[in-house]
């Protein structure tokens, strides 16, 4: 995610559950006894009758598909969001670099706008102005530039440095690279610094529609990065897989850019600002395919203490968290901004003017956004989500060499007693997020979808037949009750993430149901049911997620748009929901 010398931001594929579904067909089996003319109890005989052809009437059926016999139900799929601090022992003595006297925590940084706010805080790098720790006494703070993660990992692990930089989604790559290995390099994350606003983005050639289109192409980016992160995650949700594309590596986005730049064989490119820009002006034949001005909360930056330093000096790390959103605070004026990219290009050895137009690459995150990210369970683009996306990304990538390993938990890497603490004081308590976008109501027809669509992720619903109820339960095979899809919590929970994902845009949810009854049922009862199933998605997510509704758009389109024209008749495949994502100005 960001800008400037060299951030390598680290990314395939989430193996999640399949999703199958369940059944029992109601209410259109019809049974009729025929007494025999003589009188006995003779045998009965049972019949089907059709319900596309009502007896004794040339009315339409009342119903929009017909029962689907075949399906069995599932096991209820849940998901559990732990709150308790559970961070591991750290054993031994601090292993780090003395503070000194006066006491100087060294804290590496890397030429990223987001870190405006602990410059800002420390008015400048080197380690003059004082600060005050939890109990008054007074440390200093020298920001050190280490935009190479490994050089930037080595001196962590090694002491030279208290506090190091990351997005979240590198973490997995920073802890399986040895640091879990010994108690006191363990990261201890503390605090959300900001989210990447338009820093990352993929840039394709024009004649490249959406992300699906992708398919098939070569793609260059920086490996382990956050741009490749940010790639396995776009073709996720874009339903296309890793070993669909063609990836060229290269040793950083800058690379990347120029690769893209000079090889036309490229389809595209994941890359940050400036370049993301640069290679897009008007007359290029490029097009920004999407960035983080739509993706805006999928690559977040925080810094993290060794697990020693921040256990022997906990009174420093609340100083800091304090010092950096009292300064997120500060930064809200012009002039203040035009002071803070002055000492930023003294640090990252750039042009003043240059740093000043980093800034808007980063949305600094204040109080109440670092609640949400670290405390909020409904939030779903918190921090375990967004560090469990990225770990399953990298695991699924690197499955064959073993370069991640088991998970460690997130609750063992995140230390949230601050941001808890700082929730009892007003000053904090009273702060609102600074970072929802504002929509006004839109219908999904004047959203242009088929045009402007950035990506499409079709999801299967089970619905049983005539019905919109996301959570309808029957009697599963062994008599319990079970919901009729019992994977519908973990499927709305993928599209609360991806609509969370892209923050800034419109999501749009398409209704579809089978062709079962094409040509007999009413078609305004078809639409009308599968406008319903749209809506009931919607609801879901609104009430579950505390999402914006006018954010989302639904539309029911019945049976117009089987999901293969090829194979109209697949009516498993075609009772689906369609989710798309459209830039927020599209209309």
């Amino acid at each position: 995610m960001s800008n400037g010398a060299g951030k390598p931001k680290p990314a395939f594929f989430i193996a999640i559950a399949a999703i199958v579904l369940g059944l029992v067909g109601f209410a259109f089996y019809r049974f009729s006894a025929k007494k025999k003319d003589d009188g006995g109890g003779g045998s009965g005989g049972s019949q089907f009758v059709d319900p596309r052809k009502p007896a004794g009437s040339a009315a339409k059926p009342t119903t929009a598909e017909n029962p689907d016999p075949n399906a069995a139900p599932l096991t209820e799929s849940k998901y559990e969001f732990e709150s308790a601090q559970r961070l591991p022992e750290v054993k031994g003595s601090g292993a780090y670099k003395p503070l000194g006297t006066p006491r100087v925590v060294r804290f590496a940084v890397n030429t990223w706008a987001g870190w405006a706010p602990i410059v800002w805080a420390n008015q400048g790098h080197e380690p003059k102005k004082k600060w005050k720790d939890a109990k008054g006494g007074e440390f200093e703070v020298e920001l050190q530039l280490i935009d190479d993660l490994e050089t930037m990992r080595n001196a962590f692990a090694a002491g030279k440095i208290h506090i190091g930089w990351a997005t979240v989604d590198m973490l997995p790559l920073l802890i399986a690279s040895g640091l879990k290995k010994e108690s006191r390099t363990m990261p201890r994350v503390y605090q959300q610094i900001d989210w990447s606003n338009g820093g990352d983005g993929i840039v394709a050639r024009d004649s490249i529609k959406n992300v699906g289109a992708l398919k098939g192409k070569t793609i260059v980016l920086a490996q382990n990065s956050p741009s490749h992160y940010f790639l396995m995650n776009m073709l996720l949700n874009g339903g296309v897989g890793l070993k669909d594309v063609k990836l060229r590596y290269a040793k950083s986005p800058f690379q990347a850019a120029t690769a893209f730049r000079n090889e036309k064989d490229i389809a595209a490119a994941v890359s940050w600002a400036p370049d993301i820009y640069t290679l897009t002006k008007e007359g290029s034949g490029n097009k920004m395919l999407v960035s983080t001005l739509e993706a805006n909360k999928l690559i977040a930056d925080v810094w993290f203490a060794r697990a020693d330093f921040g256990q022997e000096n906990p009174d420093i790390i609340e100083g800091l968290v304090r010092g950096i959103f009292d300064a997120t605070e500060e930064l809200a004026t012009d002039q203040n901004k035009k002071t803070v990219a002055g000492l930023m290009a003294k640090l990252y050895k750039i042009d003043a003017g240059d740093a000043e137009k980093m800034l808007p690459d980063a949305h600094w995150t204040n109080y109440a956004e670092n609640r949400e990210f670290f405390l909020v369970a409904s939030n779903p683009t918190n921090f375990e989500r967004t560090y469990n996306t990225a770990h399953l990304l990298y695991q699924e990538h690197y499955k064959d060499s073993q370069a991640i390993d088991a998970r460690v938990e997130w609750d063992r890497i995140v230390d949230f007693s601050i941001i808890k603490k700082l929730g009892s004081e007003p000053k904090y308590a009273n702060q609102q997020s600074t970072y929802d976008f504002k929509f006004t109501p839109a219908s999904a027809e004047s959203l242009n979808v088929e045009k402007n669509e950035i990506l499409q992720k079709t999801v299967v619903i089970k619905f049983p037949p005539n019905s919109h109820d996301l959570f309808s339960k029957v009697t599963g095979p062994s008599g319990g009750v079970v919901l009729y899809d019992g994977n519908v919590e973990f499927t709305v929970e993928q599209i609360a993430k991806l609509a969370g994902t892209f923050g800034a845009a419109r999501i749009v949810i398409e209704g579809h149901t089978d062709g079962s009854m094409k040509g007999v049922a009413d078609e305004a009862l078809v639409k009308d049911l599968s406008q319903r199933r749209a809506n009931a998605v919607k609801e879901a997510l609104v009430n579950k997620f505390k999402m914006n509704p006018n954010q989302f758009s639904s539309a029911g389109y019945g049976w117009e748009k089987p999901a293969d024209p090829a194979d109209p008749n697949n009516h498993a495949k075609n009772r689906r929901v369609e989710v798309k994502v459209v830039p927020a100005e599209a209309q």
